[in-house]
């Protein structure tokens, strides 16, 4: 339930507190005093667009704030704690505190719970704790989607489980249709495809190239392109090493003997020598190991000719073709040939995927088929009720020979939503054709109509608050009474806030909020230099009576427009039990 709404600098209003409580509390005002403007607050509050014109001339800013009471358990309540919002904790229930500040730049901010929140999760709680009804809300009833969605909240749980097992299984069904399509529609330009990746596999596989082998054979190919010079130099180090003819200054081995046999000759004399000379006898070693490599690896360079770098150039070459058409590297070619076996697979397997997909649409469409009928069964038993209902409420309201005509159609093929075509349509009086709501009732009829719907859906799914935006529009006489007298007894199970201009239904609020307006002249004794602005007061009584007169004479100081007001209080009274 809204316990507090709090208003500053949102169009004429500058600061305002609006002390809400249970039951009916109308907000009445001269026109243009701002009543609208807290119907635009409680928007913002739900999540609306926001619109830097609602902000007042001259402020940087505009605010709304609501301070909510919800059952501890509410839904509401969870959503905002898991928003990371702060809420009270008092006996019996939740006290949570929704905000919006709509900057004059037009940005806006919400918070929750005195958290800063994005504007969607204001939305999402603000579906399960207020309705906000006013003349767009009574246009949108005129579409076909709003009356489904209105009989499908009546039809309450009986509907919601078929209707969501249909949905799940439209939802598959509709995928497996899509592909069947997609895979149909393009089977030419998957035949191109399948042959491309054929052809490119193929050349692949001909070449048959291994992991890194385009770099082992680049390392190769140097190798054996320079190999006059590598045998030189293997030979010219094997013979430092190990030279066959004596020379003067003898090879390398033979140094390191000759050193190694001078120690060793003293080494019985100073243990440091002898190590030396050990350490020596392991060069030698080291060196002969060296000198058989070499030789092994001119001896191998002679059996590797100019036929080897020819044979490394050709295989080269056709690896270097691949990489040209597929992939920087020969890893990445056959990264790329191993997806394209699979997407080979996936293109020559069409025909059997062809033929389980239409079986698996023509059993789907076959269930759907099935269980939209069941669907529309539900829905035919609950239209015939909403119908009686409201048509009763449309009585009351002083609409005794109006019945609402529910039809159900069988649309064309099946929807998200089943195969039914649901339409309201008003019949004015027994023998009268009955004819769409968008096309043969008023603006007072459909406001009518849009509230004996709310009465009824209200007693299957209750809303804690509902926020009526002048919806008495075109309503006049007894008409306005019976409105008043059916908001007044809807206030009886939830909380309802009205912005009326009718007394008639002003008489029936259990609180009565006034906006009024204040000009203030600018130095030049004009209004082009001056402001408007608005104060909001709950009346007592006797205030009570001053705002009816001025509502119902225009003078709020006559005698018998007060007269008449107190009357009219009186009759509120009693009216409701009368139902």
């Amino acid at each position: 339930m809204l316990e507090e709404l709090r208003i500053r600098d949102l169009g004429v209003i500058t600061d305002a507190t609006l002390p809400l409580g249970p039951g009916l509390s109308v907000v009445t005002g001269e026109t243009g005093a701002g009543k609208t403007m807290v119907v635009t607050a409680v928007g913002l509050l739900l999540g609306a667009r926001s619109d830097a014109g609602a902000v007042r001339s001259g402020a940087k800013s505009a605010t709304a704030e609501a301070v909510l009471k919800l059952d501890t358990g509410h839904p509401a309540v969870a959503r905002a704690l898991d928003a990371g919002a702060d809420a009270e904790e008092f006996d019996g229930g939740t006290e949570l505190i929704l905000a919006r500040r709509l900057g004059a730049d037009g940005r806006s901010r919400a918070f929750l719970g005195g958290r800063a929140a994005p504007v969607g999760v204001l939305a999402e709680i603000g579906e399960s704790l207020v309705v906000v009804h006013g003349q767009s809300d009574q246009i949108r009833l005129k579409s076909a989607t709003a009356q489904r969605e209105a009989l499908d909240k009546f039809a309450g749980e009986t509907l919601a489980g078929p209707l969501a097992a249909y949905q799940d299984l439209y939802r598959r069904w509709n995928a497996s249709q899509a592909e069947l399509d997609t895979i149909r529609s393009a089977a030419r330009d998957r035949l191109r495809e399948a042959e491309s990746l054929e052809a490119a596999l193929a050349e692949i596989d001909d070449v048959d190239p291994q992991p890194g082998e385009d770099e082992l054979l680049k390392a190769e190919a140097v190798k054996l392109a320079n190999v006059e010079e590598l045998r030189i130099a293997a030979s010219t180090a094997h013979q430092a090493l190990i030279a066959e003819d004596f020379g003067e200054a003898g090879d390398a081995t033979t140094l390191v003997d000759t050193a190694k046999r001078t120690l060793e000759h003293v080494a019985e004399h100073d243990a440091e020598l002898g190590s030396a000379a050990a350490r020596l006898a392991e060069v030698g070693f080291l060196l002969n190991d060296i000198a058989t490599e070499l030789a092994s690896y001119q001896a191998g360079l002679d059996s590797e000719g100019p036929e080897r770098l020819a044979e490394i150039e050709d295989r080269r070459a056709a690896l270097a073709k691949l990489v040209r058409k597929y992939a920087p590297t020969i890893d990445e070619v056959l990264e790329w040939a191993e997806k394209a076996r699979v997407r080979f697979d996936e293109l020559q397997d069409d025909t059997s995927r062809i033929e389980a997909l239409d079986a698996e649409v023509v059993r789907a469409e076959a269930d759907l088929t099935k269980q939209s009928a069941a669907i529309s069964k539900i829905r035919a038993k609950a239209a015939k009720d909403l119908s009686a209902r409201v048509s009763a409420e449309l009585k009351a309201l002083a609409m005794a020979d109006a019945t609402l005509v529910i039809n159900l159609d069988t649309a064309g093929q099946l929807g998200p939503h089943g195969a039914d075509e649901i339409s309201f349509l008003l019949q004015p009086h027994s023998g009268a054709p009955a004819r769409p709501l968008g096309k043969g009732a008023s603006g007072g009829e459909l406001s009518r109509v849009m509230l004996a719907i709310e009465v009824v859906l209200a007693a299957v799914d209750p809303v804690p608050t509902f926020v009526f935006d002048e919806v008495d529009a075109g309503v006049g006489g007894r008409a306005a009474v019976e409105i008043g007298r059916r908001l007044a007894m809807l206030a009886r199970h939830v909380q309802v806030l009205v912005v009326t201009h009718l007394p008639q239904v002003a008489a029936f609020a259990d609180q009565h909020i006034t906006v009024t307006k204040t000009s203030v002249r600018g130095a030049d004794g004009g209004t082009s230099t001056g402001f408007t602005s608005s104060d909001v007061r709950l009346l007592d009584e006797p205030e009570r009576v001053r705002e009816l007169a001025r509502m119902l004479a225009g003078q709020e100081d006559s005698e018998s427009a007060q007269a008449h007001a107190r009357e009219l209080l009186e009759d509120a009274k009693l009216l409701p039990q009368r139902a």
